[in-house]
């Protein structure tokens, strides 16, 4: 599998492509990286909620 900043170019192929090489791979990574952390940001956020709801209903007690 190729991932996307690999143009299929390597070092050895076109030496004087490999800065730009190296720049659209951080590109990829620091985007990926962005999107993994506003997952993570959701999914703090609902584990959060759902141990607030959890603690309230517990001193509230049992409803009929």
């Amino acid at each position: 599998m190729l991932l996307p900043f690999l143009g299929g170019c390597t070092h050895s192929s076109c030496p004087s492509g490999s800065t730009s090489y190296q720049a659209r791979k951080l590109r990829f990574l620091t985007s990926w990286r962005d999107s993994v952390e506003r997952q993570l940001a959701a999914l703090n956020a609902t584990i959060s909620t759902l141990e607030q709801q959890m603690a309230r209903d517990a001193t509230q007690g049992p409803q009929s």
